[in-house]
C-alpha cells in the first residue's frame, strides 16, 4: 500500500503501529456489516464493515496520538480514517492537515465523525468553518457546516456571536443543491437554534429568510435547483425548531 508506505509524514514505527492496527480491524469486520454501511450510502469500496462503536472501544485504549492517526489517515482505508479521528491531538492539527482530510474524507460519516471528533476541538475550527463554506469541493463544503453543527451540539461555552456569523452563511450557502451539503447546512441551522432562546429566533429568522427568497426563486423557475435547496433546508429545519418539545428543551437550558 503506497499510501501507507508514506505514513501521511508520520514516523516510521506510527506507521508499523497503523499496519498492525490495520490488520486488527479487518479481523473485526463482516460483509454483512459493509453490506449495511452500503444501504447507508456509506462508501465500502476500501471497507472492512467495522462499527463506530468498535472503533471508540479501541480509541479509548489507544489514547492521543498525534502521529499514529497521521499514519491511520494514510493507509487510505475507511475505518483506519474513522479511529484517525478519534486519536488525532486537535493542538497539534495543522491547517494543511484540516485541509487534506477534509478534501480526503469521500464518505459523508468520515466527513462527519472527523470533523465532531476532532476538528471542532481545534483551534482554527472557527475560521475553517468560514474558510470552507465557501468551497467548490463538495466535501469541503459539508465538513465546513458539519464542524459547525458539532461547535454548537458541543462547544458549551461558545458565544452566541460566532453562531450569527454561521447563520449568515447557512442563509449565503443555502442554494448549493448537492446533496451532502445542503443537509450540513441544514443540520448547522437546526443545532445553532437549539442552543438557546436567543439563537433560537435567530435561526428561525434565518430559515424564514432562506424559505422566501427560496420561493422568490421558484416563482421565476419553478424548476431552480437553488429554490428546492433552500425550501427544504428552510422547511425542515423550521418543523424541529418550532416543535413545542425542542423549545422546551431549550427553555430548561436557557438562563
Amino acid at each position: 500500500m503506497e499510501a501507507l508506505d508514506r505514513g501521511g509524514g508520520a514516523g516510521r514505527e506510527a506507521v508499523a503501529r497503523a499496519e498492525a492496527l490495520l490488520r486488527r480491524i479487518e479481523a473485526l469486520g463482516s460483509e454483512e456489516a459493509r453490506a449495511g454501511m452500503a444501504r447507508y450510502g456509506i462508501r465500502t469500496d476500501d471497507a472492512f464493515g467495522v462499527s463506530v462503536y468498535e472503533l471508540r472501544r479501541i480509541a479509548r485504549e489507544l489514547g492521543s496520538d498525534h502521529e499514529l492517526a497521521l499514519a491511520l489517515w494514510a493507509t487510505g482505508n475507511h475505518e483506519a480514517r474513522l479511529l484517525a479521528g478519534m486519536v488525532d491531538d486537535p493542538a497539534l492539527v495543522t491547517a494543511e492537515q484540516m485541509d487534506a482530510w477534509a478534501a480526503e474524507s469521500g464518505s459523508w460519516d468520515v466527513c462527519d465523525q472527523v470533523t465532531s471528533n476532532l476538528f471542532d476541538k481545534t483551534p482554527l475550527a472557527w475560521e475553517k468553518v468560514d474558510e470552507w463554506s465557501a468551497a467548490g469541493d463538495e466535501w469541503v463544503k459539508r465538513a465546513a457546516f458539519a464542524t459547525a453543527a458539532a461547535l454548537a451540539a458541543q462547544d458549551k461555552a461558545a458565544a452566541d456571536e460566532p453562531f450569527l456569523r454561521i447563520l449568515e452563511l447557512c442563509r449565503r450557502e443555502a442554494g448549493d443543491d448537492r446533496n451532502y451539503v445542503k443537509k450540513a447546512v441544514n443540520w448547522a441551522l437546526r443545532n445553532i437554534g437549539k442552543r438557546n432562546l436567543r439563537l433560537h429566533a435567530a435561526a428561525v429568522a434565518t430559515a424564514e429568510a432562506i424559505l422566501a427568497e427560496a420561493e422568490t426563486r421558484a416563482a421565476a423557475d419553478r424548476r431552480d435547483p437553488a429554490a428546492r435547496s433552500g425550501r427544504w433546508i428552510a422547511r425542515d429545519a423550521l418543523r424541529e425548531l418550532r416543535r413545542e418539545s425542542t423549545l422546551e428543551r431549550i427553555r430548561r437550558r436557557s438562563p
